[in-house]
């Protein structure tokens, strides 16, 4: 005699995945707090691209192996062109960023040096719609 009831489960499934959402939470960057207010949607995904590229990569463990990017290694070798970063950094930035579910595509890349910065712009396709970003990459390398 069983202790507790047996009870057969029928396994239900509708074929369709659970939607994630972009729920989170705020963070205020310029004064370096994470507020109590609520973001979504194309607002949360800004978020989510500008943590990304400015995180380095492998970096800090309390983040996935997933978040940040690898600009450092090569905006910071002395011996590389100006052309073959130039080549690069769509690349590592579409790395940084095509692993989140809500981003489909990165593309038309304008990429401009100036002095020991580079000055990049792109779009950023998403389930939600599309950001338009620009970056300043490598000034602090």
């Amino acid at each position: 005699m069983a202790l507790t009831p047996e009870v057969d489960f029928e396994d239900i499934e509708d074929g369709l995945e659970p939607i994630e959402t972009s729920r989170t939470y705020y963070i205020d960057f310029d004064n370096g707090h994470i507020t109590n207010e609520l973001i979504t949607g194309l607002e949360a995904i800004r978020q989510f691209v500008y943590i990304a590229l400015h995180t380095e990569r492998y970096s800090y463990s309390v983040f996935s192996h997933d978040l940040g990017n690898e600009l450092q290694e090569v905006l910071s070798d002395s011996e590389t062109t100006e052309t073959y970063k130039k080549m690069e950094i769509p690349r590592l930035i579409e790395e940084a960023l095509i692993y989140d579910d809500r981003i489909s595509a990165v593309t038309d890349f304008e990429i401009e040096k100036k002095d020991d910065a580079f000055f990049v712009s792109f779009i950023v396709e998403t389930d939600e719609g599309k950001l338009e970003i620009e970056e300043v990459i490598g000034e602090d390398v």
